[in-house]
């Protein structure tokens, strides 16, 4: 079995952090519908179970949603799991990129050892319902300030987005060289808009130009719940056709996922996408290239 380095985890404690997203009342108009299913402790043993198939050897934890002021708290947190329990392997924290005092969060994040970049969720949609958040932040003079800080720190950003934002994010990336970004979750293509497949690839196109641009393999029942085998294989052929696939890595979105299906159906279609590829380009795809964008150190 390869060795998976999965590049996209949560893990989260709710008697000890707040989740404002995994707290009652759930609701089914959520974007991704309701999360009750998945509003439970979700620790590094009960992702070890779930993966038991799977040949983990690394994994990158990916902000869970805590509430802001529980951000710090929650890289602490994570930093003695991973002492205590080798998991998680990386970390990517959150920080709001327009906070005033974005700087003085960013230090107190990267004191901590496996912190490596920031995720600040920026999915914004014309329909209420879609839209993470009330307006299109990334626009704002302020959060492109905040965009240009990650560099004095280091640190990479995890980009998630809707793909109409694509093209005008495209063009802050490009003044950023020195700031990796990584696109989460296959770049959340919007099935449902008239031109949303077509928009979905050109966004992933704009943001593909810039090489130091690469993209998970993640999160399919985001863009189609119902996903097939197919569909997972027609969207992973056409992101690696995109990227290549040095700049593209798979993974689980653990727990989060289990809510479109089971985490083996899923990692059997992810295997199947790309039957057909080399060793080397396996390898690189399951373990090596998340291995190396995230900075962790494995040699998988």
């Amino acid at each position: 079995m390869i060795p998976f380095v999965d590049a996209h985890i949560h893990l989260w404690d709710l008697g000890r952090l707040r989740y404002p997203w995994l707290t009652p009342p759930f609701a089914d108009d959520w974007p991704n519908g309701s999360v009750e299913a998945i509003a439970r402790t979700y620790l590094p043993a009960d992702y070890r179970a779930e993966m038991a198939r799977w040949h983990v050897v690394g994994a990158v934890h990916v902000d869970a949603g805590a509430h802001p002021s529980d951000a710090l708290a929650e890289t602490e947190w994570l930093e003695g799991l991973a002492k205590a329990e080798g998991l998680p392997s990386a970390i990517v924290a959150f920080a709001a990129l327009d906070d005033p005092n974005l700087d003085a969060t960013l230090a107190a994040h990267v004191r901590h050892p496996r912190v490596r970049g920031i995720r600040h969720i920026v999915n914004w949609h014309a329909d209420p319902q879609r839209s993470y958040t009330p307006r299109d932040v990334t626009r704002d003079d302020r959060w492109q300030r905040g965009f240009a800080k990650l560099a004095e720190h280091g640190l990479s950003f995890d980009l998630q987005c809707y793909p109409g934002q694509m093209p005008a994010l495209a063009e802050v990336i490009a003044r950023h060289p020195d700031i990796p970004v990584i696109v989460n979750h296959a770049g959340m293509a919007v099935l449902s808009d008239p031109d949303g497949a077509a928009e979905w690839r050109r966004g992933l196109a704009a943001l593909a130009w810039h090489r130091h641009v690469s993209v998970k393999l993640s999160g399919f029942g985001f863009a189609r719940r119902d996903w097939t085998p197919g569909f997972v294989r027609d969207t992973v052929r056409t992101v690696i056709d995109l990227f290549g696939t040095e700049r593209a890595m798979f993974a689980s979105d653990l727990p989060t996922d289990r809510l479109f299906g089971g985490i083996d159906a899923q990692m059997e279609a992810c295997h199947a996408a790309v039957a057909d590829f080399t060793e080397e380009d396996r390898r690189a795809l399951f373990g090596r290239n998340a291995d190396r964008i995230y900075r962790i150190g494995l040699g998988c």
